[in-house]
């Protein structure tokens, strides 16, 4: 018996997302700061181009404030209690510990990291908008670390063929609007990131632009969208997603164990 055609609604739907993400090998998201939802709708290129190309997220919502919180929930399903944008020293698993498991590569690319696991502030680089370093496991392991790098070294990547299967890029203070605007960012998205949207090696990538949070501190509504492999353009989903989506999406598109937190009953992103 078919049991995607004959198994209980839920699990329909879930056979229905994974057949979805059957051709796409990669999953690469940008962040982007402090903006409510109808502000990034307002710009152009955020609120009238992409959505005719990619498919819009018209439900997400952000799960903290300040920044950091929100960054460390994105890849370890939770807060863990963290509530300012101090630093931090996480002892838990995050997605590094899941993809690794499941014999996938992950980077973060980071705009002005000076590198060499380094655990500091050096702006416009912020650590409280690279989740990876507050994780001890990911910190204080040297080969694992080695998998943050400075942002500049995609390029390299890209004409090697290495981009990783998991991709997290943290735009600097003034490329993702935190210190600028939203127009700043957006004309950021739109000429470094755009040229990855039509590049033949990112075909059967998935998407995510986003931001950490809202400006308002109301709703925590933010804007995100989907482009790439599988999308369907010019389409909007109303689905109640929150960043710890981005986990769940991450576990089915590659077949991964969750770690047992907000991820295990997050709603993963359909692409149709």
């Amino acid at each position: 018996m078919d049991k995607c055609s004959h198994g209980a609604m839920s699990f329909r739907f879930l056979c229905l997302i994974t057949a979805a993400f059957a051709t796409i090998d990669r999953f690469f998201v940008v962040v982007l700061e402090n903006t409510d939802y109808a502000t990034a709708m307002q710009d152009q290129y955020l609120g009238t181009t992409l959505p005719s190309q990619g498919r819009l997220l018209t439900n997400y919502k952000a799960v903290a404030h300040p920044s950091q919180p929100n960054y460390v929930a994105m890849i370890g399903g939770s807060t863990f209690g963290v509530s300012s944008d101090s630093n931090v020293n996480v002892k838990q698993k995050s997605i590094v510990d899941i993809l690794t498991a499941g014999g996938k590569t992950w980077a973060a690319y980071e705009e002005n990291y000076p590198g060499n696991c380094f655990t500091g502030d050096s702006y416009p680089y912020k650590r409280k908008h690279n989740p990876f370093i507050s994780y001890t496991t990911v910190a204080k392991d040297s080969t694992r670390c080695a998998n943050i790098v400075p942002a500049s070294q995609l390029a390299s990547d890209i004409q090697n063929k290495k981009v990783p299967s998991y991709v997290f890029y943290t735009p600097n203070m003034q490329n993702d609007g935190h210190d600028t605007d939203v127009g700043t960012a957006s004309n950021w998205v739109e000429n470094t990131i755009g040229p990855l949207f039509t590049n033949p090696y990112f075909a059967n990538t998935l998407f995510l632009i986003t931001f950490d949070e809202d400006e308002s501190y109301t709703t925590n509504q933010v804007y995100a969208l989907l482009m790439g492999g599988g999308v369907t353009p010019g389409s909007k989903d109303n689905t109640a997603y929150t960043h710890y989506s981005q986990l769940a999406t991450v576990e089915m598109l590659f077949n991964l164990s969750n770690l047992g937190q907000n991820d295990a009953k997050a709603t993963p992103f359909k692409i149709q």
